[in-house]
């Protein structure tokens, strides 16, 4: 009878077990440095920003993806969702060097995206947070550093349209 009644309890409360995390879980909302586009700017421009701001910078733009052209071509419609892509290739070879679990942060992207409000956002992972909880030694830091500093400069140009 006692298991009977444990299995009933059990039972009925799942529903609120199921709806917690199994884990430790954060706030992804920490993991991308999100800021917003001014209002008057076109995809256009923000793109023409970006790359001129990167090309500036010695930060080679190695790949863009217009995914929002894509699914608008299969017929779906959604706002606008573009992957800019950028890497310094002798920066990335001695981060590789160090570690090669490095590669999978590469190459540096840089997505712009718009909202359900059609508010445009460009989004980047927060390298912050990865520098300040890596152990690096000094040259492979000042390299990060250096990287973060400059796709953050390529970010807030093209988020106001900074040529």
């Amino acid at each position: 009878m006692k298991s009977w009644l444990i299995l009933c309890f059990c039972l009925l409360t799942l529903p609120a077990w199921a709806e917690k995390p199994i884990g430790s879980t954060f706030n992804i909302e920490q993991t991308v440095v999100k800021v917003p586009v001014a209002d008057d700017l076109s995809v256009e421009d923000i793109r023409d920003s970006m790359q001129s701001k990167a090309s500036e910078l010695n930060m080679k733009f190695v790949a863009h993806q217009p995914v929002w052209q894509e699914l608008k071509a299969r017929g779906i419609d959604s706002g606008v969702l573009e992957i800019f892509q950028f890497c310094n290739p002798g920066d990335a070879k001695k981060m590789v060097d160090f570690n090669p679990i490095f590669a999978a942060y590469m190459p540096c992207r840089i997505a712009l995206v718009e909202d359900k409000d059609h508010k445009m956002w460009l989004m980047m992972i927060n390298l912050d947070m990865l520098i300040n909880s890596t152990p690096l030694p000094p040259e492979q830091k000042a390299i990060a550093e250096r990287i973060n500093s400059t796709l953050n400069t390529i970010l807030r140009a093209a988020a106001e349209g900074d040529f």
